[in-house]
């Protein structure tokens, strides 16, 4: 063999050898590219699953709190159905007040009944029962306060003001469980 032939032997080799590098280099930069195609798609799927996860997360916690705030309201107002119904004899104690207080022999009587009375209120009160207070001349307002009847005012003054209260309103809680009714001036 000469040495042109050696030569063209050698050089046949080496491109086989730079076409084989070639192809094994671009095998790998496919592979690595494929990985990190791979790579970035696992990542994105890491980074939705970590916000579904921290919605899921924020959710629960608010269903917390709002299930929270749903029981100390019910336990609040959980007797209202009670209260309503004691409402009528605690008017009904007033009327009957004032009925005593006219009658001056009936006076054993009416310590008695201011007694019971003012124990009935008292237990009431420590359950969360507040009398609304409100008073003759006090501006009258829709939302707070229904309106029975309209009476021509006594004074110019007294035009859309309370002129008389017919019965007590009540809360429970924060919750109005009674409007007082008045008779307003027109």
């Amino acid at each position: 063999m000469s040495k042109k032939e050696k030569n063209a032997d050698l050089e046949k080799d080496q491109v086989e050898a730079t076409q084989t590098e070639t192809v094994e280099v671009e095998n790998q930069t496919k592979e690595s590219v494929e990985e990190l195609c791979k790579e970035e798609k696992l990542e994105e799927e890491v980074k939705q699953e970590k916000e579904k996860f921290l919605r899921l997360f924020a959710e629960f916690e608010n269903y917390k709190k709002r299930t929270s705030k749903e029981r100390l309201d019910l336990f609040k107002t959980a007797s209202e159905e009670l209260m309503v119904a004691l409402l009528p004899i605690i008017d009904d104690f007033e009327r009957a007040l004032t009925h005593i207080e006219e009658d001056k022999e009936a006076e054993e009587l009416r310590k008695g009944v201011v007694l019971i009375y003012q124990k009935m209120l008292s237990t009431l009160e420590q359950k969360g029962l507040v009398s609304i207070k409100i008073q003759k001349g006090d501006d009258f307002n829709a939302d707070n306060h229904e309106a029975v009847t309209q009476i021509p005012a006594p004074t110019a003054d007294l035009k859309g003001k309370i002129i008389d209260v017919i019965e007590k309103g009540y809360k429970l809680g924060e919750k109005v469980i009674r409007f007082p009714k008045v008779v307003i001036g027109q």
